[in-house]
């Protein structure tokens, strides 16, 4: 199985951090985030990880290099113009190939396991969810009964971790597109899964969030 770690933000919400450093390669706890994200992929048991790149890429992909320092095997996107997470999906699919692949949104700092993610077989989604995060208290989606996910409060955070099936971005077009749009129609229709997360999580998207997690 191959997973897909989301690094090409801008990172603007993090500047003036992010002016002359990516924010993939902000420290936590003394580590550049995007190795915490690598060496946990890598205890799961991924081997073939696609990395998306755009600010700063060279720094991010000269830090990275092939991923044989973490036991993986690493390709690149590089993309000219930031294309959202559906977008940068859509442009790496020759990457990922056909079925199914988990996605992992660099800017989180989170101990979920990720081998849960490994070997999962979807024909649609699989999301992971935790509480609502203070900048986001109405949430995203619910987790119904039956482990479907749904727009029923109370609602939860999607937590930037997946396993996607490469059919749901058959037919669409290359650019910039928000997984959001594909997310809303198919929960409606009952056919994405998630599963909470009860531990440690959090969205590394400001300044004051990174120097909380160094604290």
């Amino acid at each position: 199985m191959k997973a897909m770690v989301l690094a090409a933000g801008l990172g603007l919400r993090m500047l003036p951090l992010t002016r002359d450093t990516p924010k993939a390669l902000l420290a936590v706890r003394g580590r550049p985030l995007i190795d915490w994200h690598l060496a946990a992929l890598a205890r799961a048991g991924f081997r073939e990880v696609v990395i998306n790149v755009h600010h700063l890429a060279d720094r991010i992909m000269a830090h990275v290099g092939d991923g044989a320092e973490f036991g993986l095997d690493v390709t690149w996107s590089l993309e000219e113009a930031p294309l959202e997470t559906a977008g940068a999906i859509v442009a790496a699919r020759d990457k990922l190939g056909d079925g199914a692949f988990a996605v992992i949104s660099c800017d989180v700092f989170t101990d979920f396991d990720y081998a849960r993610l490994y070997g999962i077989e979807t024909s649609h989604a699989h999301m992971v969810m935790v509480d609502n995060p203070p900048h986001h208290p109405e949430g995203d989606f619910s987790i119904t009964a039956d482990g479907l996910l749904g727009t029923r409060p109370p609602r939860l955070t999607y937590a930037g971790i997946g396993v996607f099936h490469s059919s749901l971005f058959d037919g669409l077009a290359p650019g910039k597109r928000k997984l959001r749009e594909i997310m809303d129609a198919s929960v409606l229709r009952g056919e994405f899964t998630g599963e909470f997360h009860s531990g440690f999580w959090s969205d590394v998207g400001t300044p004051e969030r990174l120097r909380e997690l160094n604290r």
